[in-house]
């Protein structure tokens, strides 16, 4: 696997290891590079990391400067960073990568979100929220100087499959866990709305625009979207029999489309024409695990196969291909997360991060 020629690494001195129906289908596929099928596309670029990375986060916000924010964690730390690609600027070799802080985690990060606060223009701010094992989420906010505060919020019973900021302001969070429940949280670490499920909370995403839209996703194959000012379902999906759905995603570029995974499936709803999936093909021999939608091309999506494998496949796809445009692996890859504006995801494993640039 190549790596960027030019990834600069600064560790920290403290581091110690529009509604929900009012867009249209569109099917306009742009020409894209096809790969042979079978064919295995080594990383676009790779960066070292000191430890096995368990969940990998890019911000979907901007950052107010040129650079993208990035978040991974791991056993007991979460780490924040700026990455920019010699495709958002001529002058860069590769990628570059520069760590602006290493913060302490009690446990292993299992799940991680940022929030539109975050910002590095100005008075630099940095506000996540992460969920571990212990059924906690953590608000964590630095200024990336003297200021830290990490606010727990408890109320879950069980593992935290999931998690999101409210997108327009970000004052709340919501999640979802295995107790059969997605909570809304308030800044102050309050618990504001319970929503009871009917089995385990697999995904949440929020409307982009609209903040009283919510869509949740269950394990046994139920995709529901909430009206939260009266905390009931307004529409609803179904995966059909295919086995637990593991994953979806909203595409927030289009919202009347629909992404998950279950069994060895991709699914797509468009929600406008049916509550069973559009499309559905295989993908993983093993079971797919995640599905993530593209921010820079409503087209565009990848699906990973089951983590803690030797090597984990990495999927992305077009509507457009019959078969994945790019098949990667990543050695015992964990988490997925697509760049804000490029088409390029990110995918954690075995002490590095690996990135897939699709050649459009």
């Amino acid at each position: 696997m190549r790596k960027p020629s030019s990834a600069r690494r600064c560790l920290c001195s403290n581091f110690t290891a529009s509604s929900l129906w009012k867009s249209r289908f569109r099917a306009s596929f742009p020409s894209i590079h096809v790969m042979q099928e079978g064919a295995i596309h080594s990383p676009s670029y790779t960066v070292p990391c000191d430890d096995y990375v368990h969940v990998v986060e890019f911000s979907p916000f901007s950052s107010g400067t040129p650079v993208s924010l990035l978040a991974y964690g791991g056993n007991q730390y979460v780490v924040v960073a700026t990455c920019l690609f010699q495709e958002e600027d001529m002058e860069v070799e590769g990628v570059e990568f520069n760590i602006l802080r290493a913060f302490h985690h009690e446990l292993q990060v299992e799940v991680l979100a940022w929030s539109p606060e975050s910002q590095l223009n100005r008075i630099p701010t940095i506000r996540l929220c992460t969920a571990a094992a212990d059924r906690k989420l953590r608000l964590l906010t630095s200024d990336l100087q003297e200021r830290h505060e990490v606010k727990a919020m408890e109320g879950h019973t069980s593992y935290i499959n999931h998690l999101v900021f409210e997108p327009t302001e970000g004052k709340q969070i919501a999640s979802v866990s295995d107790d059969h429940t997605c909570r809304l949280w308030d800044l102050e670490g309050n618990e504001t709305c319970v929503l009871r499920l009917r089995s385990p909370g697999v995904s949440v995403c929020w409307h982009p625009e609209e903040i009283c839209k919510l869509m949740v996703a269950e394990k046994k194959g139920t995709i529901r979207f909430y009206d939260l000012v009266t905390q009931q379902a307004i529409l609803s999906l179904d995966s059909g029999h295919c086995g637990p759905l593991m994953s979806a995603d909203w595409c927030l570029t289009n919202t009347i489309k629909v992404g998950g995974v279950a069994g060895t499936d991709w699914l797509v709803w468009d929600i406008t024409r049916s509550s069973y999936p559009q499309e559905k093909r295989p993908a993983h021999k093993d079971k797919a695990r995640l599905f993530k939608w593209s921010l820079a091309n409503e087209n565009l999506f990848a699906t990973t196969g089951l983590p803690g494998k030797i090597n984990t496949q990495v999927f992305i796809h077009h509507l457009g291909h019959p078969q994945p445009v790019v098949i990667g692996s990543s050695t015992i890859g964990s988490g997925l997360s697509w760049h804000r504006a490029l088409p390029l995801c990110v995918v954690g494993g075995d002490r590095k991060l690996s990135f897939w640039m699709t050649e459009m």
